[in-house]
């Protein structure tokens, strides 16, 4: 008679920190010269988690912002926003679900607040992001890796070759 043993599941957050933060104006101080406050706010998040050992994982958060108006970028803000997480007793499944989902909701009013601090200490109006449903993200995400899976190979998109950055005038 063989014993199946029964594994206690453990989810703990140890830490929260700021991995990487950084703040452009490239047009300043000619981008304080707006007479109304009417931008464009482009957002792109990622995520990503990483073994560190064992049951340690580093969770990281990417929150990149491009505020523009008329077509000018005034900044952009770029957060990564990082957290120390111990993931143990849980499926394969429910520990991606946990790090690509939950630990990111944890994170984001931390990256949140960073975004804003920086758009503010940059000379302008602060950025207040809303909630981000990283639940419904993660789902869609599994759907599309789904969906790419079941595709024949023959309909498979193709890499593109990554564009050559232009050099410096």
């Amino acid at each position: 008679m063989s014993e199946k043993q029964d594994t206690a599941k453990h989810f703990a957050v140890r830490k929260l920190y700021v991995k990487d933060a950084s703040f452009e104006s490239p047009a300043s101080p000619a981008s304080f010269n707006f007479t109304r406050w009417d931008p464009q706010i482009d957002l792109n998040l990622t995520n990503s988690a990483t073994q560190v050992e064992g049951d340690l994982y580093e969770a990281v958060l990417c929150i990149t912002v491009t505020v523009s108006q008329d077509e000018e970028t005034l900044f952009l803000v770029e957060v990564h926003q990082a957290g120390l997480v111990s993931v143990s007793g849980f499926t394969e499944e429910e520990r991606k679900y946990l790090l690509g989902s939950q630990v990111m909701t944890i994170m984001f009013p931390y990256a949140r607040e960073v975004v804003s601090d920086l758009s503010t200490r940059g000379g302008f109006p602060p950025v207040i992001l809303s909630p981000v449903n990283f639940d419904a993200l993660y789902h869609r995400h599994m759907q599309n890796q789904q969906a790419e899976s079941e595709r024949p190979e023959s309909e498979q998109p193709k890499q593109a070759e990554p564009e050559k950055p232009e050099a410096a005038h």
